[in-house]
Order: C-alpha cells, then sequence, then structure tokens
C-alpha cells in the first residue's frame, strides 16, 4: 500500500479539486451570497443578514411554485413507480424478445431531456391538434400548453416517459435477486399471482422500491429541464417550479442574492423529505 500510495494520491486529489472547484466552492459562495444584497451584476454589495431569509417567508409567488413543486413531484412520482414496476415484471417474464424490448424501454433514459421536451413541445403544440382537428374532434384540437387547466399534465407525461427507463432498470435488478424457488413454492400451496406479488415479489424488491421513490421525489423536486422545454413556467405562471424561479428571478432578474436564500431554503427542504423518506421506507423494509 505505501509503495501504491502516490498512485491513489494521483487518482484522488485531482478528482477531489475538481468536486471542489466546481461543486462544493459554488454552493459555498452561493450560501455567502444569500446573506448579501448582490444583484448578480454589481462589482459592489452589503450584507443585510437574514434579511433575503425572512422575505423568501413572505413571497406569495415562492408559495405558488412551492405549490406546484410539491403536486408534481409527489403525483409523477407515485406514476413512475406504478409504471415502472408494472412493466418491469412484464420485462422480466418469459416472453420472447425480451433484450429488445428492454432496449427498447431504455432508449428514453439515452435521450437528453431538453431535446425529448423540444420533441413533444412540437407534438403538443402541432401534431396533436391538427390530428383532432382532421378527425372532427374539434373540443380536443388545442395546445394543453397553452393552457393553466392542462399544462401541467403535459410536463408530467414528457416526465413520466422519459423518468421510467432509469426505474425499470433497478426494479430489473431488483426482481432478478428473487430465487424461483419461492414462486414454485407458492404456485404448489395454490397462490394467486396477486397474493405472490404482495407476500414474494414486493418484499423481496423493498429496497429498491425505497431507492427509487427517494431518487424520483428528489430529481422531480428539481425539475428544470422540462419547464424550459415545454412552458418556461406558463402560462401566467401556473408551471413554474422552485428550480426554474431561481434561474429566472437569480439570473435574469436581477434578484441573485434574494434568490440563493431561496435556494439554499429548498436545499434543506429538499434533504429533510429525503430523510425522512428513507427513515420511514427502510423501516418499512424490516416490517416486510
Amino acid at each position: 500500500m505505501k509503495k501504491n500510495a502516490r498512485t491513489f494520491y494521483m487518482m484522488v486529489i485531482p478528482a477531489f479539486v475538481m468536486f471542489f472547484a466546481f461543486h462544493t466552492f459554488p454552493v459555498l459562495l452561493g450560501i455567502f451570497y444569500s446573506f448579501t444584497n448582490w444583484n448578480g451584476f454589481a462589482q459592489n454589495y452589503d450584507f443585510v443578514g437574514f434579511k433575503n431569509y425572512l422575505h423568501v417567508f413572505k413571497d406569495e409567488s415562492i408559495y405558488a411554485a412551492y405549490g406546484f413543486t410539491f403536486q408534481f413531484a409527489i403525483l409523477t412520482t407515485v406514476i413512475v413507480n406504478v409504471v415502472s414496476l408494472t412493466i418491469a415484471m412484464g420485462l422480466n417474464a418469459r416472453i420472447k424478445f425480451k433484450n429488445f424490448f428492454r432496449g427498447v424501454y431504455f432508449l428514453p433514459n439515452v435521450l437528453s431531456l431538453l431535446i425529448v421536451g423540444y420533441i413533444f413541445n412540437y407534438i403538443f403544440s402541432n401534431m396533436l391538434p391538427n390530428f383532432f382537428q382532421n378527425i372532427q374532434m374539434k373540443d380536443w384540437a388545442f395546445n394543453i400548453l397553452g393552457t393553466t387547466e392542462w399544462a401541467w399534465l403535459g410536463i408530467v407525461i414528457v416526465t413520466v416517459w422519459q423518468a421510467t427507463a432509469f426505474n425499470i432498470i433497478l426494479y430489473l435488478a431488483g426482481l432478478q435477486t428473487i430465487p424461483t424457488d419461492m414462486y414454485e413454492a407458492s404456485s404448489i400451496d395454490g397462490a394467486s399471482k396477486w397474493k405472490e406479488f404482495w407476500h414474494i415479489t414486493f418484499p423481496m424488491i423493498a429496497p429498491f422500491f425505497t431507492i427509487n421513490m427517494v431518487l424520483s421525489m428528489k430529481n422531480f423536486l428539481m425539475v428544470f429541464d422540462q419547464i424550459v422545454a415545454l412552458t418556461s413556467g406558463g402560462p401566467a405562471k401556473s408551471t413554474m417550479s422552485i428550480s426554474y424561479l431561481i434561474y429566472t428571478d437569480g439570473f435574469s432578474g436581477g434578484s441573485f442574492a434574494y434568490q440563493s436564500a431561496n435556494s439554499v431554503i429548498y436545499f434543506v427542504v429538499i434533504v429533510i423529505i429525503s430523510i425522512v423518506q428513507l427513515k420511514y421506507l427502510q423501516r418499512r423494509e424490516m416490517n416486510l
């Protein structure tokens, strides 16, 4: 180990320096600016203490963004995990062209989310309205991204289509760890497929379910690319997420320090939610 120590340090130190320079240092700098009134452009700024943090709790636009973000994250997390687990169970069964279908379902995870968003933007705004217009269903011939009532649905559809792929892979990995003799024993006992799922499949993949739920909730709470490609927070800020609000107001609206405080608060919120999820779901694993 002593002879190889130099090699190990040469591998670890550059990675550590890059991680600190491009991740840790910007985070610390953002926390520092959250206690100032810097607008992101001026050379001078003053320290204002916790003034930005106090104003965040009084800002109605931030509360509206929090409301949309949490509703979107909860709904999408449930849909993605239900759909991905269902598909994974089908892909784990003895079917023809199994590997082909696995590759097809994994394809969305390879594509850029921004590109996917722009493609679906064209579909929602042009292809679908024209299609319904041609088949004389004029009540459906409208762009859902242009309405405050249905714009969220387009974001959910795109997110579910893209995010399901990664969860399918994790669930497939979990399903393949289940011994087949457990299913053979249950079939001999006359257990139905539903009972097999609840008493064998789901308890055995509980750790994978925990990871998927935590990662899904965290990723969807930070929804950004979909908003950029589909709605830009509109119409009438009905799809304004916290991440997109921080970006637009912080870099374009001259509220860099104020939105830095908002981002620090949101970071703490995400950490708390992730810890609560882990504690609850891991306790549930033990009960299963």
